[in-house]
């Protein structure tokens, strides 16, 4: 008798359902409401006390999102497309959040979620055919479809740094920040991180803050993002032809209708004509600089003098050039770390109530009572804040302690790097489905489009096995195996493994480096998926 077995056995299920979402963030909201039209029961269940996943939890000063807000939102309903409205070009987390409540009241997902449960464990019983899904709550839940909707970005990292618990201030994660804010009038702030997150609170926390100390361990590339109010005329020109857009972002390369990418190299032209267009593309804000040639992402050479552009860009800034320099990355290619974007970051190190703190060349060594100390000097501070990111793409998975066929644990499965057949299913795990899993474009692609089709692809899967009276369906080993190379041989084409990224769990002490999302393009990726689908579910075991 298998281990899943003896706990079935002793264990009774709460309650059962056709399917369980886990998370109600963006993806756990449309996959409730897609599931929901399949006539088949569902409920989700979500950690927080209310709807939006990245944007309930991350509510730090400064959080916004990083795409044009006419982007990201919700395709399925024309109807929502028209009637919503946004404020800005990009959206502000409270906008978000509002956005998702929104979505939630309208088509009435709220009754079909439990708020305040988290999953504590997930194990496939193999007599039954069904998931035993564990909550905190006590809930145990036999379900035929296992669905994780957690996100990518949800698994926080609190590094373990020495003397934290012996901090008599107090101290924040950016992505567990109060609902109610933190007033930091007249305080004295310490900030560790200066990724995404860093990068975007800091300049509204030096606003705010009495003196602001910033230890950098890694510098990072962040564009200017574009925070001016919505143009009534793009407005309407995008709702006039949302259609045609949402056609684009499908066949793009990140789910993103911004055009074509000229058909050139960055070594094709003049070092004046490049800086032209380099320009050009840096005026329009967000991601639009890595679109100007075909060959920054390939090409180191190229990649450099795009670099360098932005490089130079921070050394016009920023008046101390020894700061400067401490700013400008020097140790990967841009792009091949996540672009950051960026109100006002650059030109925040002018003020006069910030220092930036290198803590590569003098490492943290603990946190005192009162402060934190390197190995050149204490600092002391009324507030510490962790701006120190995530356990990405796989923690939200391993943090449930899934176990599949036969006992075995996904950890283990996965202790060398994530395996999965298109980053939504897992071999020895079936009916388990991961939305935006690695594996697949996830965090590559605008996320509302990588969930809206990892979401139908998975709806459609369902449905096939309900219509044929199928019991479940898990990828072969060697479709699986097949994949995982793929998405190897596709990483290793390009610059990514230049830099010691989240996307290769380099964040993460004793994590399997192993770059996690598909970059061969999500226009690809669906083109794919579509493909397995319309050869009866190829790769796939299907089963009565």
């Amino acid at each position: 008798m298998t281990q899943t077995q003896t706990s079935s056995a002793t264990t009774q299920p709460t309650a059962a359902f056709d399917a369980l979402i886990v998370g109600a963030g963006f993806g756990g909201m449309y996959a409730l409401h897609r599931f929901r039209q399949l006539g088949i029961s569902v409920r989700a269940v979500e950690a927080g006390d209310g709807v939006g996943g990245t944007w309930y939890w991350n509510r730090y000063p400064g959080a916004r999102v990083d795409v044009e807000s006419m982007t990201y939102s919700f395709s399925f309903s024309p109807e929502l497309e028209q009637d919503w409205s946004w404020s800005k070009f990009y959206a502000s987390q409270e906008e978000l959040l509002i956005y998702a409540n929104h979505v939630a009241d309208r088509f009435d997902l709220r009754k079909d979620i439990q708020f305040e449960t988290r999953v504590t464990s997930a194990r496939y019983d193999e007599a039954t055919r069904r998931w035993l899904i564990g909550t905190d709550r006590g809930d145990l839940y036999s379900v035929k479809y296992f669905i994780t909707a957690a996100g990518c970005l949800s698994a926080t990292n609190v590094p373990d740094f020495k003397g934290l618990e012996s901090f008599q201030g107090d101290w924040y994660h950016t992505s567990q920040w109060p609902k109610a804010g933190v007033d930091l009038t007249g305080k004295r702030v310490g900030i560790i991180g200066t990724g995404s997150t860093g990068i975007q609170s800091i300049p509204v926390i030096a606003e705010q803050a009495d003196y602001l100390y910033v230890f950098q361990r890694t510098a990072n590339f962040s564009l200017p993002s574009d925070d001016s109010p919505m143009d009534p005329v793009r407005e309407a020109e995008w709702k006039a032809k949302y259609r045609e857009h949402r056609a684009a972002q499908l066949v793009s390369r990140a789910g993103a209708d911004v055009g074509s990418i000229p058909d050139r190299s960055a070594l094709d032209v003049s070092p004046e004509e490049r800086d032209e267009v380099y320009e050009h593309f840096y005026r329009q804000g967000g991601f639009a600089l890595l679109q100007s040639f075909n060959d920054l992402g390939t090409n180191l050479e190229a990649n450099e003098t795009a670099a360098e552009f932005v490089r130079n860009k921070i050394r016009a800034i920023v008046k101390d050039q020894e700061v400067a320099e401490l700013l400008a990355p020097k140790d990967h290619p841009i792009g091949t770390k996540r672009i950051c974007m960026d109100t006002h970051y650059y030109g925040t190190y002018n003020r006069d109530n910030i220092k930036l703190v290198d803590v590569k060349t003098n490492p943290i060594v603990e946190i005192t009572p009162t402060g934190l100390r390197t190995t050149a000097g204490e600092y002391e501070f009324d507030v510490l804040v962790l701006a120190t990111g995530f356990d990405a793409m796989t923690g939200p998975l391993l943090r449930m302690n899934i176990v599949g066929k036969d006992g075995i644990e996904l950890k283990d499965q996965w202790a060398a790097g994530p395996k999965t057949y298109l980053g939504l299913t897992v071999a020895g795990f079936p009916n388990m489905f991961t939305i935006t899993g690695p594996g697949s474009p996830s965090v590559l692609a605008v996320m509302t489009v990588a969930v809206e089709q990892h979401v139908d692809w998975i709806a459609d899967a369902i449905s096939h096995l309900e219509d044929q009276e199928l019991a479940q369906m898990e990828p072969s080993e060697q479709a699986q195996e097949a994949w995982v190379e793929h998405v190897n041989e596709v990483a290793d084409m390009t610059l990514f493994r230049h830099a010691n990224s989240w996307y290769l769990g380099a964040n993460i002490e004793g994590k399997a480096r192993v770059f996690m999302p598909y970059i061969g393009g999500f226009g690809y990726y669906k083109e794919k998926c579509d493909e397995v689908a319309a050869h009866g579910y190829e790769g796939f075991v299907l089963s009565k």
